[in-house]
C-alpha cells in the first residue's frame, strides 16, 4: 500500500486503494461523480436540468489582510464549479473558525464574501458558523458551490476530443506568482523595485477563472465551442493538462513556447527556484475546443481584457501527451509534487 504524502492532495493510487471504491449508494442521476482529474460532480434533477457541484477548503491567510484573503477563498471556491461552463448559483458555508479570530475580521472576511457572492448570483442557503479549539489558519471550513443549469450545457474535464485545440488563459504559474508577491511584499520590492512589486502585486487578482470560463463558455459549448474546462491548481499547467488528457482519454501534443509566461511570473520563479509550468495556477483556465470556435474563444476573451494563446491539440490517445519545446518532443508525465510548496515554505522559514 503506497504511503499518505506529507503535504498536499493524496496520490491517485491512494484515491483508487481507500477512496473510489467507497463512494455509498449509487444512483443513476449522477451522471459524472468523484475520478481524477475532474474537480466537479454533475447531477441530473430532473427537468432538463442538471447540477454541477465542486467542494473545497476554506482558505483564509490573515496576512494578506482579511478582505484580500476573503477574496481569494471565495474565488477559489466558485472557480471549480464554472468549469463546467454553467453559471454559479448556490453556495454552503462551513465555517470552523480560530479561537484568536476577533469580531471586526470575520465581519471583514464575510462581508466581501457575500458581496463577491452577490455580484455573481450565488444565494448561500445553508451552513455552519463556530470557533473551536484546535481550528487554525488557512483552512478555517469548507465550502460547497452549486451551479443549475441545462442539461445539453455543462461541459467537464473528460470531454476533450481528438482535434480539439488547447487554450491556456492569462499564463502560467499565476497562483504561485501572486501569492508570492502578496505574503512576500518587502523582499519583492526590495530585490526587484517598487515598480516590479506592485506589478506584481496586481496578479494576485488574477487568481480566478470565473470569468475566464463563463466568457469562454459563452461562445458555445459542446459541438459549438468548448468540450472541457480545469483549472490549473496544483501541479500548475503541465499536471492540469496531464490531467484532462487522462479523465477525457485523449493524447495531446503541447507546444511549450506557445505558453505565456508573465515577465513577473518568470523573474519570481527563477529567483525563488520554482518552475513556472508545474508550479501552482489557480487563475489559469485550460480549455479545449472544437477547432472551428478555438480563434473566437481567444478573441472573447482578449475583448474582456483576458490573455490566453492556442497552445497544442488534442490527438489519440495512442500517440501520448507529448511536450515539444525547440521542436523537440517528449513524453510529459505528470509533476506529482509541485515546487510551489516548498519553495514557499523555505521563504517563510519553516523549512
Amino acid at each position: 500500500m503506497a504511503d499518505l504524502p506529507e503535504i498536499g492532495k493524496i496520490s491517485p493510487e491512494i484515491f483508487d486503494e481507500m477512496i473510489y471504491p467507497r463512494l455509498g449508494k449509487k444512483n443513476k442521476n449522477v451522471l459524472v461523480g468523484p475520478q481524477h482529474g475532474v474537480d466537479i460532480a454533475i447531477v441530473d434533477i430532473g427537468g432538463g436540468k442538471v447540477m454541477a457541484t465542486t467542494t473545497d477548503p476554506i482558505f483564509i491567510v490573515p496576512e494578506y489582510g482579511f478582505e484580500k484573503a476573503a477574496w481569494f477563498a471565495l474565488h477559489i471556491l466558485v472557480s471549480d464549479v464554472v468549469t463546467s461552463g454553467l453559471k454559479p448559483t448556490y453556495m454552503t458555508v462551513d465555517l470552523n473558525l480560530p479561537l484568536a479570530l476577533k469580531k471586526e475580521d470575520l465581519n471583514k472576511m464575510w462581508k466581501v464574501m457575500t458581496q463577491e457572492c452577490d455580484r455573481m448570483g450565488i444565494s448561500i442557503i445553508s451552513g455552519h458558523t463556530a470557533k473551536y479549539e484546535g481550528c487554525n489558519y488557512p483552512m478555517v471550513g469548507g465550502a460547497t458551490v452549486m451551479a443549475i443549469g441545462d442539461k445539453n450545457k455543462y461541459v467537464t474535464p473528460k470531454d476533450a476530443r481528438v482535434g480539439d485545440k488547447i487554450i491556456v488563459t492569462k499564463g502560467a504559474a499565476i497562483e504561485a506568482t501572486g501569492l508570492f508577491a502578496a505574503t512576500f511584499a518587502p523582499k519583492i520590492k526590495k530585490l526587484f523595485g517598487a515598480d516590479f512589486a506592485k506589478r506584481a502585486g496586481k496578479i494576485f487578482y488574477k487568481m480566478s477563472v470565473v470569468e475566464d470560463a463563463l466568457i469562454a463558455a459563452s461562445v458555445g459549448v459542446r459541438d459549438k465551442g468548448v468540450t472541457s474546462m480545469h483549472d490549473a491548481t496544483e501541479c500548475g499547467v503541465w499536471g492540469g493538462l496531464f490531467e484532462v488528457a487522462t479523465a477525457s482519454g485523449v493524447g495531446m501534443r503541447i507546444i511549450k513556447e506557445k505558453v505565456i509566461i508573465l515577465p513577473e511570473t518568470k523573474i519570481i520563479c527563477e529567483y525563488f527556484n520554482m518552475d513556472p509550468y508545474t508550479s501552482i495556477s489557480e487563475g489559469t483556465l485550460l480549455i479545449t475546443a472544437r477547432p472551428h470556435k478555438a480563434e473566437a474563444i481567444v478573441k472573447k476573451l482578449k475583448v474582456n481584457g483576458i490573455d490566453s494563446s492556442i497552445v497544442g491539440e488534442v490527438v489519440p490517445k495512442a500517440k501520448g501527451i507529448m511536450l515539444v519545446e525547440n521542436n523537440v518532443e517528449t513524453k510529459l508525465v505528470h509533476p506529482r509534487i509541485d515546487p510551489f510548496w516548498i519553495a514557499f515554505a523555505k521563504e517563510a522559514g519553516k523549512l
